[in-house]
């Protein structure tokens, strides 16, 4: 079996410090958090090692995702470790299968988010996820992440 990881780098056009807080503030993950054309209703941050966050993306047509990221490494401003699993609006965690997603997703889904100052006041940042088994799975995981970078910096940018 084939394993591969998403790995996608963006050029912000922001200093870290409002990268950094795009990842961490409730406010500014729900201006951001989904691929397009999804929303973030809610995101309920607690951004510590040992600690979780919960948050919530919807489709245009009202399907509610949510998520719980476990922090594993917090070094402010510089990188975020966490594992990714769905779970309900409670937070119970679900087989992303229950919620009709394909197989090949990991259980959890490592994350690591890197962000370095790049020229100017602009923030290179890497976010690598973990473990894809299968082709399908690993091009959508891959485009929604694009596309989700791509709002954070819209976000960011003020366009």
């Amino acid at each position: 079996m084939t394993v591969r990881d998403v790995v996608v780098t963006r050029t912000i056009d922001a200093p870290v410090g409002r990268v950094w807080d795009a990842w961490t503030q409730p406010a500014e993950v729900v201006r951001w958090w989904g691929p397009a054309g999804w929303t973030s209703p809610e995101a309920h941050m607690d951004v510590r090692a040992g600690a979780s966050s919960h948050v919530c993306m919807r489709s245009p047509d009202g399907v509610e995702l949510h998520n719980l990221w476990t922090y594993q490494q917090v070094e402010p401003e510089v990188r975020l470790e966490f594992t990714m699993e769905f779970c309900d609006p409670s937070g119970r965690i679900v087989d992303p299968a229950d919620l009709g997603l394909p197989p090949g997703i990991p259980v959890p889904v490592r994350h690591v988010v890197t962000l370095a100052p790049g020229v100017g006041e602009s923030t290179e940042l890497t976010v690598t996820e973990y473990g894809y088994t299968s082709e399908m799975t690993y091009q959508m995981s891959l485009a929604g992440l694009e596309q989700t970078l791509d709002k954070m910096a819209t976000s960011l940018t003020g366009g």
